[in-house]
């Protein structure tokens, strides 16, 4: 690694450290992988075969995914054809998904997430599997359209990778979640939240609450708000890991 490549490291993983929300582990992440083509973040550990939907959310830890991609990924069971997934749970090392063409050669399934992932923006990434302390199987990857990574930069997005899951679980501990105490939703907010977790789109969402989908949208911007999140995927992953919906 460069002293270069080392300083942005270690300016990245300050800006990690001070983190005080998972929206903002996110916005630096993205702030440093905008330069490679990274626009979405996404991280969390794996679920057992044949979780439900709400049981694979919860282990959602960092989500700056498109939410109609992850609303059709997880209520499809999308999480146990992925090859990215396959890789992470054999916890090899980092790899590009332009590593993954054999595997999604060879199975359907396989081909079939890639493809419809490319169809939301998300048609290259970069991939770090993490064995975590506890025996817990981790992965972080960073997507876009179109990604240029430097050979030189797969170490230091490894490491960065893994410091920020290490800050997302510790913002994620009871300690903490003690210290920083679940937000205050209202009815509607947590209502909206639930349907959500269904995987209920903004249309039923609306119909099912009586409301319009600008309704809809401002109760969801109000959670995502309270609960320190960037998009609709995490704010249910974090409201479900807090006890406020099932």
């Amino acid at each position: 690694m460069s002293r270069r490549s080392l300083d942005q490291t270690l300016e990245i993983t300050r800006s990690i450290d001070r983190a005080r929300s998972p929206a903002d582990i996110a916005e630096a992440l993205l702030f440093t992988g905008a330069r490679f083509g990274f626009e979405r973040v996404l991280a969390g550990t794996m679920p057992a075969p044949g979780s439900t939907r709400s049981q694979q959310l919860a282990h959602v830890l960092l989500a700056d995914w498109p939410d109609e991609w992850a609303r059709r990924y997880f209520s499809h069971g999308y999480l146990f054809a992925d090859p990215a997934i396959r890789r992470v749970r054999a916890v090899g090392g980092p790899f590009l998904w332009s590593e993954l063409e054999l595997d999604c050669a060879e199975d359907a399934a396989a081909r079939r997430v890639m493809n419809e992932a490319g169809e939301f923006g998300l048609r290259a990434g970069f991939t770090v599997p993490l064995a975590m302390l506890d025996g817990a199987v981790a992965g972080f990857s960073l997507a876009g359209e179109r990604v240029e990574l430097p050979p030189a930069m797969r170490g230091a997005l490894t490491l960065i990778g893994s410091y920020a899951v290490a800050r997302c679980v510790q913002l994620a501990s009871p300690v903490d979640a003690a210290r920083r105490r679940p937000p205050r939703l209202s009815p509607r907010e947590t209502e909206a939240l639930q349907w959500a977790a269904e995987g209920r789109t903004e249309g039923e969402i609306a119909e099912a609450m009586g409301i319009s989908e600008h309704g809809v949208d401002k109760h969801m911007r109000v959670a995502r708000r309270k609960l320190g999140t960037r998009n609709r995927t995490h704010a249910v992953a974090e409201a479900i890991r807090l006890g406020l919906v099932r």
